[in-house]
């Protein structure tokens, strides 16, 4: 909820029964609580600390977002606090030992600690494709299943501290978009992701399997561009809402040529007709002067690390470009 006249601007982020009040005058605020008080017996809690899990830190360098005392507890749950620390959220061999597809025993158990990570990738994105890949095995978890939610529980628990910064930078909108084609074994489907940044800040992230399998990389390449798209569509319109339209076109960072070539070529062939309608949607927004495409390479692109498991030391190099950070650092 957005309040605005003249220079007052306030605004109230309502869920259920908890309420979340900022603003740029302290005094209007105070006057809101005054009104509120009449009507209701809110609970005053002072300044954000905590909302919804998402702990709110203070630092020297600004505000910190993170889930230490959610995560903590989730590893606690699973019965992981003594364990050893992992370097990474996801292996890059799978479990190969002869019970590995066993149906595990408790499945109930196993989608309480899925669900409950998918909640924890929101102030830990780096997390968001393990999650995303044990949340796939929800209806018929096996033991191998189970070990990869243990192996991410335990790179959790080395990583307690970990979460968003929230700095001060001039407010450029911008995003970058991959895809891991064929990617999942089982039904040979592609893995569509992007994240997008705010000045230094990572303000949304995706991490998604395709519908259908793509034929080609560049299709599923260019499908993740359209996905992009439309979450850099619904930013821009947020933003002005917020009277901070972006004054330039969104840089879109793409690290295959031929993608960016379909979304500049007017001219459609036969063989790509199959995904013509996200063709003209990407094209749409270029014409409209909204983004741009720009290649990335590989080795740089940051959504990486939400397509695939990588090794360690790739991981923590797109960890760090990703803006996830120790709260202590």
């Amino acid at each position: 909820m957005v309040y605005r006249k003249g220079e007052v601007q306030i605004y109230v982020l309502i869920y259920v029964d908890d309420l979340l009040i900022t603003g740029s005058h302290s005094d209007i605020i105070q006057q809101l609580l005054q009104l509120l008080q009449q009507h209701f017996p809110p609970k005053q809690l002072g300044p954000v600390s905590n909302f919804l899990g998402i702990q709110v830190s203070t630092t020297a360098a600004g505000t910190f977002l993170h889930q230490a005392q959610y995560a903590a507890e989730l590893v606690h749950a699973a019965n992981l606090q003594h364990s050893k620390p992992v370097q990474k959220p996801i292996s890059l061999k799978p479990s190969t030992s002869s019970d590995s597809s066993s149906p595990f025993f408790d499945p109930h158990h196993y989608r309480q600690l899925a669900g409950s990570l998918n909640y924890l990738t929101i102030t830990m994105p780096d997390i968001a494709y393990a999650a995303h890949k044990v949340c796939q095995h929800m209806h018929s978890p096996t033991t191998a299943d189970y070990m990869a939610i243990k192996h991410l529980l335990r790179y959790i628990n080395g990583t307690l501290q970990f979460g968003l910064p929230l700095t001060t930078a001039a407010l450029q909108l911008r995003s970058y978009s991959d895809a891991d084609w064929a990617g999942d074994s089982s039904d040979k489907k592609s893995t569509t992701s992007f994240c997008t940044f705010l000045g230094t800040t990572q303000i949304s992230w995706s991490v998604k399997k395709q519908i259908t399998v793509a034929k080609s990389s560049t299709e599923a390449e260019y499908r993740s561009l359209s996905s992009a798209t439309s979450d850099i569509i619904w930013i821009r319109c947020l933003l002005t809402d917020f009277q901070l339209s972006p004054p330039t076109l969104t840089p879109l960072y793409c690290d295959n040529t031929s993608a960016m070539a379909i979304a500049h070529n007017p001219v459609f062939h036969a063989r790509t007709k199959h995904i013509e309608i996200d063709y003209q949607f990407v094209r749409h927004h270029i014409n409209n002067g909204e983004i741009t495409l720009h290649h990335i390479h590989s080795e740089d692109q940051p959504a990486d690390l939400l397509t695939k498991s990588l090794s360690s030391s790739r991981f923590q190099d797109l960890r760090f470009k990703l803006g996830i950070r120790s709260i202590h650092a």
